[in-house]
């Protein structure tokens, strides 16, 4: 603790503040948190710095990333065009820099709508006997079909958007998440709590809302960290192939396909987006790696 005094009456009353620095059993806690999850502190923090990149990129980037410049095409990286020009003579720093917000978005987004989905028809097939049959047997079906290749036949049907490719992405993933749930459901019906809710009259909507979601919350995060890794990964191949966001919004994906006509001679084009993309999708996993090991009991118990 810290004081300090004002006068009264010719006094000095000692007046108590509490302390703003971690004590030594804090600062012991959080060495302790990071000796043992490395993995978590760094894909989070690298997850971190890469959606800071995202909403300050209005301040990050030097230039209007749709500006074209014919008269500056494929300059060389340099003082005033950090990772060069395209061929259109756009800034390929400030595209990569407004790139992040497309792929971060998308991840995040597919994360978001598959686990909901997933988590919903999951709970439905693993709780409810009679329609897990057909809600597996069609999740089967969109298993059976490369993510990608189902996401590429979905995009051929509709218009290039970033809202399309969400949507996308999202229905080739969310049959994983569905197969997770029902799993980690048909395991928990089987626990004395649950039959005893089940025998105690409970409804079901209760018994779902109070013992079976709650359980199924830490598997979800780490499916949830892998999806939007691959999610990133999907979009940037759509945006490569000419599927995916249209050209004039910047996504890593779109920079790296207009760059690739001139990889002998210009790399730098197709460098620095690939870059980004490696270490955004590294450190997401890392994430992912490190919060399997923190949430799962028996990996909890070596450590």
């Amino acid at each position: 603790m810290s004081a300090t005094s004002s006068p009264v009456g010719g006094f000095r009353e000692a007046t108590v503040l509490p302390d703003v620095l971690p004590t030594p059993k804090e600062r012991g806690r959080v060495m302790g948190f990071i000796y043992r999850h490395p993995t978590i502190v760094v894909g989070g923090t690298l997850v971190g710095i890469m959606i800071l990149i995202a909403l300050l990129a209005p301040f990050l980037g030097t230039k209007d990333p749709t500006a074209l410049a014919p008269a500056r095409r494929t300059r060389e990286p340099s003082a005033q065009y950090w990772f060069g020009t395209d061929m259109l003579g756009r800034d390929v720093y400030s595209r990569v820099i407004y790139g992040s917000q497309v792929s971060l978005l998308v991840g995040f987004s597919v994360a978001a709508l598959a686990a909901i989905m997933g988590t919903t028809l999951g709970l439905v097939a693993g709780f409810m006997r009679r329609v897990d049959a057909i809600v597996m047997r069609v999740m089967d079906g969109l298993m059976s079909i490369p993510p990608i290749l189902l996401a590429i036949a979905l995009m051929a049907l509709t218009r290039a958007s970033v809202k399309n490719v969400i949507i996308a992405i999202s229905i080739a993933e969310f049959p994983r998440v569905c197969r997770l749930v029902r799993g980690v459901v048909l395991s928990l019906r089987e626990q004395p709590y649950v039959e005893a809710a089940i025998a105690s009259g409970t409804r079901v909507p209760v018994i779902i809302w109070k013992h079976i979601l709650p359980n199924t919350l830490a598997p979800l995060m780490v499916q949830g960290t892998f999806i939007c890794a691959s999610a990133m990964i999907a979009e940037a191949t759509l945006s490569f192939i000419g599927a995916g966001t249209p050209p004039i919004v910047p996504s890593w994906g779109n920079i790296m396909a207009e760059g690739r006509a001139l990889w002998q001679v210009k790399p730098y084009i197709v460098f620095f987006p690939a870059i980004f993309l490696s270490i955004t999708v590294l450190a997401v996993n890392l994430l992912g790696d490190g919060l399997r090991d923190a949430l799962d009991p028996r990996l909890a118990k070596r450590l």
